[in-house]
């Protein structure tokens, strides 16, 4: 393995059990790291913010994006000490980082009682099956905003 990886997620590594005496949050830190040089930390601070979306993932990509001025992870790598949650990753595969380390395992996180299992379960169930009943209201209403979207001129994608 090498020096640079092992470095990095050290430091990962490092926020989480550094959180455990903060008491920011659960047990979970990240970095998001550009040419050799970290430029975004995150720990998780879910209880300290009263935030659910404040995981440490969530924390760095903000930090990095705030850096760079921008809203995309291009060239960036990502250490987290645990393997995203469904929310994380998405936000990851929003950012588009290069590439994303991780370091244990969801296994690892459910067995810690921080269980994400039962998100994983639920993506795959039909929207009336899930757990959180969900209904559909205003469809063509909001259809009409995608089309004003895509007609529009002035706009940045991503």
């Amino acid at each position: 393995m090498e020096k640079e990886k092992i470095k990095f997620m050290g430091e990962a590594l490092r926020l989480a059990k550094d959180n455990l005496k903060l008491k920011n949050g659960g047990p979970f830190g990240a970095v998001v790291v550009k040419d050799g040089e970290i430029i975004g930390k995150g720990m998780n601070t879910v209880t300290s913010h009263n935030d659910p979306t404040a995981h440490a993932e969530i924390n760095a990509i903000r930090e990095a994006c705030e850096h760079l001025g921008t809203f995309q992870l291009d060239g960036c790598e990502i250490y987290s000490s645990c393997e995203p949650c469904p929310m994380c990753l998405g936000a990851i595969y929003w950012a588009r980082p290069a590439k994303l380390y991780f370091a244990a395992g969801r296994e690892d996180a459910s067995d810690a009682g921080f269980d994400d299992s039962f998100i994983y379960d639920e993506l795959k169930l039909p929207i009336s099956s899930r757990k959180i009943p969900t209904e559909q209201i205003m469809k063509d209403e909001a259809a009409v905003v995608f089309r004003k979207w895509i007609n529009l001129d002035s706009k940045t994608e991503y």
